[in-house]
């Protein structure tokens, strides 16, 4: 098997020059930046089949039966597959895609959503004085200045500070983020600075105080990861790849080479897991994209190929958004065990991570109570005592698996660089592993240069640099204005659609409902706090979503943003699905119930809701009981020991407050851990416990209760004489 380095010298130019020290020279970068420039304008000869309208998924599923042959077979529908599908398809190669599960439903979409170099890879080839991560970095850098263009509705810099609590960490720090700024060359986004104490502060005035001393500010790139991996995704079908969501490989098709007498890969036999029917696609080369799964399908080949792969579980949570600025975020270069976490304002909320754990390959990966509190912990080493950090404020947290590349007997991921190899087989197999999101066009197009070299196959060159994703055309930063005054959408909403779908987003304003109100006159969000409107959903079909998790995940964000919003939009959104599907109510509830398991489970509702199930002490003290108590029961009138929605509403309607029957009952059933239907005095007191303790926070329940009380306590009793007397 031939194992290549996928470093490429991005700074290779065309006289052929090659960089071979740190310092690369600016007249090389303009060169560069010249080139890429080149291709941008090559961009208009490249023929679009489906500029107007995306074919239909099973428009997509016939083009995959019917062909009798494809030049390139690409398996897995993440950003390095769908990378390699856009860079086959534009160098004229007929070229398929097919994906087992939705696009991005694996790592791409679990990132921490930066697009970046890696600082800290840096530091490791300046003390390391390691060449080749340096090489690493400087691609890494030249990707990220392309991914910003070529998409910039869904990307943009953002700055990043670095906090200093000791003086001689600040020249240090300083020294290696220029370092950063000058490897960037004139692709660097802006140039770093250093902040005083008083002036980080004012910035991130939710930072520790004690021992500051400075801080520096360095900028790179953030994006919506499954947006963006889906956008590379429907260009690539645009440009005419054959491509299928839930179309997942059975196993590879082999003919005898007639030279060797070998097997040779030539394409693969596929199920269409929403139907169950199977079919081959055959091909001249088949190219392996299944990021954590890589050594799976390598394994079809050949069950005694050893392992490339060793997965690497990253947990991120989600917490409410003033826990940072809106534009800034914050790096710990050093956590308690060595590890870097990243704590970034995105979407009006606030992400936090990551760890970096060995695991076992899973579809399903679920985020551990430990590696949440890790995070929690590492947080409040960096805010202020003032801020209380607290377990109940995890909005959502997911753990995403890296496909790292390693020797297989390493069992230290944490030191493992996230180069990528393209390894080809002796049946035929291109195989690309390893990398990240940042370098996954590059990586792209070395695999199908591989490809092109292996199977000799007939290509032009890579025209990928500066070719315009799904979306980035016709955007503007005032784009959302005239979606305000041509469609009457409220500001939130114009937009979240120019920055999720760019110039697509009149597409999507088509859709939205007339809501019936003065203002705004179009778009019916789904939850009343995010910008998400039942419009996208009908969009999401036209994006090849299929299910609700769809929707949820990746369509929108809001399985990653909110679970329980996610769980309150979930009803609405089958609803919306069924219609345009014509599912059966069989299917709907199916659908329901997946989502559900899928909030449950992968996006930490079941760790939220532990929090509460979990606390068998009730840690009150004798006036906190009492004062309780006797909030339960001005709700327990009848001193049954529990109360139940009818208890609630009676109260409720006394105060002239109106709450839906159903939504009342989804905030009894958050505290009903018994679920019989009722809350006894005990669970309420277990409730109370757990908020105090910061367990859980933004109880319905418990606010509900909170401020009847307190309006019941303002109007005291009804005297005779305020009643208009009596007979």
């Amino acid at each position: 098997m031939a194992f290549r380095k996928a470093l490429k010298r991005t700074a290779i130019i065309g006289s052929g020059a090659v960089a071979t020290a740190f310092g690369v020279s600016q007249l090389i970068e303009y060169k560069k930046t010249q080139a890429r420039l080149a291709n941008v304008d090559a961009e208009a000869e490249l023929k679009v089949p489906f500029a107007d309208e995306l074919p239909s998924r099973q428009a997509q599923l016939a083009a995959l039966k019917n062909t009798e042959e494809f030049d390139v077979l690409v398996v897995g529908g993440g950003a390095t597959g769908a990378g390699c599908a856009l860079d086959a398809v534009t160098r004229n190669l007929k070229t398929a895609l097919v994906e087992r599960s939705d696009f991005s439903s694996g790592t791409s979409s679990r990132s921490t959503k930066l697009i970046h170099g890696g600082v800290r890879y840096l530091q490791k080839a300046i003390l390391q004085l390691d060449y080749e991560q340096y090489m690493m970095v400087k691609e890494a850098l030249h990707e990220r200045a392309n991914l910003l263009e070529i998409a910039p509705h869904l990307s943009a810099p953002l700055p990043i500070m670095l906090p200093v609590y000791k003086w001689w960490q600040l020249p240090y720090y300083w020294a290696g983020i220029k370092m950063y700024d000058l490897v960037a060359g004139i692709q660097c986004l802006k140039s770093s600075y250093i902040l005083s104490k008083t002036k980080a502060l004012e910035l991130f005035p939710m930072l520790k105080k004690d021992k500051l001393v400075g801080a520096i500010v360095y900028y790179d790139g953030q994006h919506n990861d499954a947006r963006m991996n889906l956008a590379i995704a429907l260009t690539a079908a645009r440009h005419g790849v054959a491509i299928a969501n839930y179309t997942e490989v059975v196993h590879l098709l082999k003919t005898n080479d007639q030279q060797t007498g070998k097997g040779k890969v030539c394409g693969a036999r596929c199920r269409d897991i929403i139907t169950g029917q199977e079919f081959d696609v055959r091909a001249k080369c088949v190219i392996n994209a299944t990021g954590p799964f890589t050594d799976s399908l390598r394994k079809m080949d050949n069950q005694e190929t050893k392992n490339i792969c060793q997965p690497s579980a990253g947990v991120h949570i989600v917490i409410p958004g003033y826990y940072s600025p809106d534009n800034m975020g914050l790096l710990d270069p050093a956590t308690s065990d060595g590890r870097v976490i990243f704590f970034l304002p995105w979407e009006k909320v606030t992400i936090a991570g990551t760890t970096d754990t060995p695991t076992n390959v899973t579809a399903h990966p679920i985020p551990g109570e430990e590696d949440i509190n890790f995070i929690l912990t590492e947080v409040r080493n960096y805010l202020s005592p003032d801020v209380e950090v607290r377990r109940g404020d995890v909005l959502a947290a997911w753990s995403g698996i890296r496909p790292l590349v390693t020797d297989p007997n390493s069992k230290d991921t944490q030191s493992i660089c996230r180069n990528h190899i393209v390894s080809i087989s002796d049946s035929g197999l291109v195989t690309i592993a390893g990398g990240k999101w940042t370098t996954y066009r590059a990586m792209a197009e070395e695999t199908v240069d591989a490809a092109i070299k292996t199977h000799g196959l007939s290509a032009d060159t890579c025209r990928t640099v500066g070719l315009m994703l799904e979306g980035g055309k016709g955007w503007t930063p005032t784009l959302y204005i005239r979606l305000v005054q041509d469609y009457g959408l409220e500001n939130e909403v114009a937009q979240h659609l120019a920055s999720t779908y760019g110039g697509k987003a009149f597409d999507v304003a088509k859709m939205a409902q007339v809501t019936g109100k003065r203002w705004p006159i179009v778009g019916k969000r789904l939850v009343s706090e995010f910008p998400y409107i039942e419009g996208e959903v009908q969009y999401a079909i036209k994006e090849y979503a299929c299910t609700a998790i769809d929707v949820i995940a990746r369509r929108t964000r809001l399985g990653f943003l909110n679970v329980q919003a996610a769980d309150e939009a979930l009803p609405r959104i089958v609803q919306i699905m069924g219609k345009e599907l014509d599912w059966s109510q069989e299917r709907r509830t199916a659908e329901l119930e997946a989502a559900k398991k899928f909030l449950y489970h992968e996006m930490g509702y079941r760790a939220r809701s532990e929090q509460l199930t979990k606390t068998s002490e009730i840690n009150l003290d004798y006036q906190e009981v009492v004062r309780y108590k006797k909030r339960f029961h001005k709700f327990d009138k009848e001193s049954k020991g529990f109360i139940t929605t009818v208890d609630v509403q009676q109260v409720l309607e006394s105060i002239n407050v109106h709450i839906d029957e159903n939504a009342l009952h989804d905030i009894l059933n958050e505290v009903d851990l018994n679920k019989n239907g009722q809350v006894e005095i005990d669970e309420f007191l277990q409730l109370m416990s757990a908020v105090k303790k910061g367990h859980v926070s933004d109880s319905r329940l418990a606010i509900l209760m909170k401020t009847a009380e307190e309006t019941l306590d303002m109007r005291g009793p009804v005297t005779v004489d305020r009643s208009g007397g009596g007979v």
